[in-house]
C-alpha cells in the first residue's frame, strides 16, 4: 500500500507539485474521490478549490469499465477501443450519456448550489483525481477545463500505471504522479482505506475552500469616545462577515484568531479582527472582565461595519474567545440584535449568565477536552441557552488549543457553523 487514505495521498501529491505551479493556479478535484485529494493539494499550494464535474460512461453490465465520459459544457469523450471490445452499441452509449447527464446536473446543484464555478480563464488549472486507470474521466476533465479557457492544464494523480502519461499529449500540458507501479490492476489496491467518498465530504471540502482573493486593509473603528484598530478582510463573493471578540484587547494580533480567520476566508466568509480595548484600557485587567463594556464595543463595531460598502447585504456572526465569548453572547442577547450566529472558543459564557436565556442566534460552544474547568462552565451555560446550540469538545486540547491539529479543528467547526447560517 502506498497511501493510508485519500488525505494522505493528497499530501504526498502536494509534495510532488511544490514549486511547479504559479500562484494563480486553481485546483480542480474530480468528484467524488478526487476532491479530498485535491483539497490537500489546494491547501498546500494556497490555491482555490473547485470541482470539475465529469461522469464516466460505463459499459452495460460492466459499469466500472469506461467506454467514455462526459463533462460540463457538453464535453463528450469516447474510448473507441473499449466500445469495440465490449460490443456496446451507439444506442447503449446514448442511453448511458442521457442517464449520466441527469446525474451531472444534479451534482452541479448539490456541490455548487447558486455559486458560479471558479473563473479559470487565463490561469493554470491543476486537475486532480485519486488515481488514473483508463483515463476516460481525466481526458474529459481536461477537455472541460480547456473549453473554459485555462491557459495551462496540469493533470496530477497519486497513482497511475507505468507509462500512463504517454497517451496524454495534447490533453494535458503537464502530468505529475507520486507512484507509477508496473503491476497495476485498480486504483484501490494502493490505498489502505479506499471507501467511497460521500457527497457531504465533497460539499464540506468546497465550503471550507471556496473563498476568493482577500482584501485585508487596516481600519480604524470608532467605539464611543475612543477608537481602536482592526483588519477587515472580505473575500470575493463573501457570504457573510464574522466579527472577532477577544477580551484581552489583542484580537487583530492574536495568531490563534488569525489562523481561524484564514480558515473562514477559505470558506468564503469575511472577517473583522479588531481590538475591543485600547492598549491603555487593556492594562487594567478589570476591563478584560467587564462584559457589558466589551459587548457594547462589539455592538458599536457591528453598527460601524453595517455602514461599510464591503458589508452591503451580508449577515454577521460573532466569534468570541475567552471573555470575548461572554461579550459576544451578551451582545447577541440585546433587543434588536441581528447577529445570525455565534461561536465561542474556550469561552467564558458564565460571565454572560444573566443574558444567556435571551440569546436567539444559533450558538456553537467549542472547548478543549483537557480544559476541565472551562468545559464545566460551558456545560452549565449550554443548559441555560434556549436557542439552537451545540457544545463540541476537541479531544486532548487545552485552553489555548496549541496541540497539533486542535486549532485547525476549531477553524473547521467554526467555518461549518457560520457558512450554514450566514
Amino acid at each position: 500500500m502506498y497511501f493510508t487514505d485519500r488525505t494522505d495521498a493528497g499530501r504526498q501529491l502536494a509534495e510532488v507539485l511544490a514549486g511547479t505551479v504559479p500562484k494563480d493556479a486553481v485546483v480542480l478535484g474530480l468528484p467524488r474521490g478526487g476532491v479530498p485529494v485535491a483539497a490537500e493539494v489546494a491547501d498546500a499550494l494556497g490555491a482555490p478549490l473547485d470541482v470539475c464535474l465529469v461522469r464516466k460512461l460505463g459499459v452495460p453490465y460492466q459499469p466500472e469499465v469506461a467506454m467514455g465520459a462526459i463533462g460540463e459544457d457538453g464535453v463528450r469523450v469516447v474510448n473507441d477501443h473499449v466500445l469495440r471490445q465490449s460490443g456496446a452499441s451507439e444506442g447503449d452509449l446514448a442511453e448511458a450519456e442521457r442517464r449520466e447527464r441527469a446525474v451531472l446536473a444534479e451534482r452541479t446543484r448539490r456541490y455548487r448550489g447558486a455559486r458560479e464555478p471558479v473563473d479559470i480563464r487565463g490561469r493554470t488549472a491543476v486537475v486532480v483525481d485519486d488515481g488514473f486507470a483508463t483515463g476516460a474521466t481525466a481526458r474529459a476533465a481536461c477537455q472541460v477545463v480547456r473549453a473554459r479557457g485555462a491557459a495551462r492544464i496540469v493533470l496530477a494523480v497519486p497513482v497511475a500505471p507505468r507509462g500512463w502519461a504517454e497517451g496524454l499529449t495534447g490533453v494535458a500540458d503537464e502530468t505529475y504522479c507520486v507512484r507509477e507501479p508496473e503491476d497495476f490492476y485498480a486504483i484501490g489496491q494502493f490505498y489502505t482505506d479506499f471507501g467511497q467518498t460521500p457527497d457531504e465530504e465533497v460539499v464540506a471540502a468546497l465550503r471550507l475552500r471556496r473563498g476568493g482573493p482577500v482584501a485585508d486593509p487596516e481600519v480604524r473603528i470608532p467605539l464611543g469616545g475612543t477608537e481602536t484598530g482592526g483588519r477587515l478582510a472580505v473575500p470575493e463573493g463573501a457570504t457573510g462577515i464574522v466579527l472577532f471578540a477577544h477580551g484581552s484587547g489583542s484580537s487583530r494580533h492574536s495568531p490563534r484568531n488569525q489562523a481561524v480567520a484564514e480558515t473562514l476566508h477559505r470558506a468564503g466568509l469575511g472577517t473583522l479582527l479588531f481590538d475591543l480595548l485600547t492598549e491603555e484600557e487593556a492594562v487594567d485587567r478589570s476591563n478584560v472582565f467587564d462584559t457589558p463594556l466589551l459587548a457594547g464595543r462589539l455592538r458599536q463595531a457591528d453598527a460601524w461595519l453595517a455602514r461599510r460598502p464591503e458589508a452591503a447585504g451580508l449577515r454577521t456572526g460573532y466569534f468570541g474567545a475567552s471573555t470575548g465569548a461572554a461579550a459576544a453572547l451578551w451582545a447577541a442577547a440585546e433587543p434588536g440584535s441581528t447577529v445570525a450566529a455565534v461561536v465561542s472558543r474556550g469561552g467564558r459564557p458564565d460571565l454572560a449568565e444573566e443574558r444567556l436565556g435571551a440569546v436567539t442566534a444559533p450558538t456553537l460552544l467549542i472547548v478543549g477536552g483537557a480544559d476541565p474547568l472551562v468545559l464545566d462552565l460551558n456545560r452549565q451555560a449550554a443548559r441555560q441557552l434556549r436557542c439552537e446550540h451545540r457544545l463540541v469538545t476537541v479531544p486532548d486540547a487545552g485552553h489555548l488549543f496549541e496541540e497539533p491539529g486542535a486549532l485547525a479543528e476549531v477553524g473547521r467547526l467554526a467555518a461549518d457553523w457560520f457558512a450554514e447560517r450566514l
